[in-house]
C-alpha cells in the first residue's frame, strides 16, 4: 500500500471513529478534521464500505501505531494501545474502551485457564460494555478492591460483578470495604479466610487490568465518597499524585504511607511484575498519575488515547 493510500485510509478511519464512537455529526467531523462537510460525509461512507469501521475500528491509524511503539520504547512496556482522539468534547473512557476490550478478549480466547484481575472505575466499566467475545474456557476473574463506601453505598463503576454476569465466569469479589473506619478493623478483614483466598488469586493473576486514579480536586476516591476532602489533602501533602486500586503513590511511582492509606483494603500491585499489568486511562487530569505509574514500574501495559500518549512522550 502506498503512503497516499495509507493516509487516505487513516483519514477515513478517523472520520468513522468520530462518527460511530464519538457520536459527532458530519459538520462536527468536518470541523475537527479541517475538511468540507461533503468530504467528511464521503470519508464516513468510505470507512463503512471498505470495512474500516464495524463496531470497532479495523484499520490501525498510522499515527497511533507510532505512538504505541514510542510508548513501549520510552517506558519499557510489554504492550501499548493508543486510541484515536475523539476531539476536545469526547470522553476518553469511551475512546479507550474498545481497545482495552480487544486486549482482554485475547486473554479470554486462551485455551489454558487464566486468572484475570480487575480494578474498578469508569474506564474499566466502559471496557466491560465493549467485550463481545465469550471465553474459550473456564477462566477465573478476581477483584483487586472492594466496592463499598463508608456510608454503605456501592460505586456505580463496579466491574467484577458486571464482567461475571456478561461472561458467566467464576468470580471472586474482594469482600472488604474500600476503606475501613480504623486500622484495626482493616486488619480484622485481612484475617478472614475468603479475603486471604482472593488476595492469593490476585497475586497469581495471569493478567491484571486497572484504572489510574488522579488526586486532584476531581479525584475518583473523593468524588465517589471513599475519602473526605481532608483525607485527600493528607494524601497530597504526603506527595501522592495517583492511585491504583486503593494504593497511593508519589511522582516517582513509589507508594506512600499515611493514616488514611493504612485503612484501605485492597490488593497492592507491586512494581516490576512479570505478568501483564495494564492501565486503562486517558485525559489531561490523569496525565501526572499515569506518568508516575509508568516511571515507577507499577504498570507494564497501557491503553490510552492520542492526546495523552503525545503528552506522555513530550518530556
Amino acid at each position: 500500500m502506498s503512503d497516499a493510500e495509507t493516509s487516505r485510509d487513516d483519514e477515513a478511519a478517523r472520520a468513522g471513529w468520530l462518527y460511530y464512537v464519538g457520536g459527532m455529526t458530519q459538520d462536527q467531523i468536518a470541523a475537527e478534521l479541517g475538511v468540507s462537510r461533503q468530504r467528511a460525509q464521503r470519508l464516513v461512507s468510505r470507512a463503512v464500505s471498505e470495512g474500516l469501521v464495524r463496531v470497532r475500528i479495523e484499520h490501525k491509524i498510522g499515527a497511533c501505531l507510532e505512538l504505541e511503539a514510542a510508548l513501549i520504547r520510552r517506558f519499557g512496556l510489554q504492550t501499548a494501545r493508543v486510541a484515536p482522539s475523539l476531539g476536545q468534547r469526547g470522553d476518553p473512557a469511551t475512546a479507550t474502551a474498545a481497545f482495552a476490550a480487544t486486549l482482554l478478549e485475547r486473554i479470554l480466547a486462551r485455551s489454558e485457564p487464566q486468572v484475570i484481575a480487575f480494578g474498578t472505575g469508569r474506564s474499566l466499566s466502559a471496557m466491560v460494555n465493549e467485550v463481545m467475545q465469550r471465553p474459550a474456557t473456564a477462566h477465573k476473574i478476581v477483584s483487586l478492591i472492594g466496592n463499598i463506601a463508608p456510608d454503605g453505598s456501592a460505586s456505580f463503576y463496579d466491574v467484577i460483578m458486571r464482567m461475571a454476569d456478561k461472561l458467566r465466569l467464576p468470580h471472586y469479589p474482594m469482600l472488604v470495604p474500600v476503606i475501613s473506619e480504623t486500622v484495626e478493623e482493616r486488619a480484622m478483614f485481612d484475617k478472614l479466610k475468603p479475603v486471604q483466598a482472593v488476595q492469593r488469586l490476585a497475586a497469581a493473576a495471569d493478567a491484571t487490568f486497572v484504572g489510574v486514579g488522579q488526586l486532584g480536586e476531581d479525584a475518583p476516591v473523593h468524588k465517589d465518597g471513599f475519602v473526605t476532602l481532608a483525607e485527600l489533602e493528607e494524601l497530597r501533602a504526603a506527595g501522592g499524585v495517583g492511585e491504583l486500586v486503593g494504593s497511593f503513590y508519589d511522582a516517582q511511582g513509589n507508594y506512600i504511607a499515611t493514616p488514611t492509606t493504612a485503612r484501605f483494603g485492597s490488593f497492592r500491585i507491586e512494581p516490576k511484575r512479570e505478568a501483564p499489568v495494564i492501565g486503562i486511562a486517558a485525559g489531561p487530569s490523569k496525565l501526572v498519575a499515569i506518568r508516575a505509574a509508568l516511571d515507577g514500574g507499577l504498570l507494564n501495559g497501557l491503553v490510552t488515547d492520542e492526546p495523552t500518549a503525545q503528552s506522555l512522550l513530550e518530556d
